[in-house]
């Protein structure tokens, strides 16, 4: 197991672990599948969850053999997200607190997430809170998406430092083990759509980001 200490960074998933895109977005797949006359289940989400957009649309398209290609579903999606983001998207329990504690205590901040930029900086907008991360990686920044460990070996980088000095926290297995295989420290979110799904390798699965235990591993409380 990778030796860990001291962490010096954290790097935030965005969807489902600073949002609660997750549960919108169940929402948007279950209603483009419902026009197709399909279901968006338990397994199929868990498959698609952490992925780049067109991954996980493609994953769609097979699992129910789709007459559709991942660019129309992506364009599909915009429209029906676009008609619910604006009086849906909420923080997810503890980001705020979590955010102020990193900032009192001087560790820098990044996001690295599967979404697509515009995407994200729309999301980040709202609440503006793009200025309070040092950068963010985004889709585009990338070749190999989640559970690929491209994105987190690219934030360390960027950080200037080695990945077992930077914290890593995700909310799926996808991302999850992007974060492990990385050699960073794994710091797995539970919430309502993860429940259900394992993190093996994980230093610390915490019940919320306000999990004190996330605090605790700076070495501070």
């Amino acid at each position: 197991m990778t030796t860990h200490a001291p962490l010096q960074a954290a790097v935030f998933d965005l969807d489902g672990l600073m949002f609660n895109t997750e549960e919108l977005y169940h929402e948007v797949g279950g209603q483009m599948l419902q026009r197709r006359g399909k279901q968006l289940t338990d397994d199929l989400l868990a498959k698609m969850m952490g992925r780049q957009s067109h991954e996980a649309l493609q994953i769609m398209i097979d699992w129910h053999d789709l007459d559709a290609t991942a660019a129309e579903l992506e364009d599909e999606t915009d429209v029906i997200f676009g008609e619910i983001l604006e009086t849906r998207l909420q923080p997810m329990p503890g980001l705020e607190s979590l955010l102020d504690f990193l900032e009192k205590q001087n560790i820098p901040k990044a996001i690295a997430t599967s979404s697509r930029r515009p995407f994200a900086v729309t999301m980040l907008g709202k609440y503006d809170m793009q200025n309070r991360f040092q950068f963010l990686l985004t889709a585009e920044d990338i070749e190999l998406g989640k559970p690929n460990p491209q994105i987190y070996l690219t934030a360390a980088e960027r950080l200037q430092l080695t990945p077992s000095q930077m914290m890593v926290l995700e909310d799926s297995g996808n991302g999850c083990k992007a974060a492990v295989d990385s050699g960073s420290y794994a710091v797995a979110v539970l919430a309502n759509h993860n429940r259900e799904q394992s993190f093996p390798g994980a230093q610390l699965v915490a019940d919320s980001l306000g999990d004190p235990r996330i605090r605790a591993a700076f070495g501070s409380v």
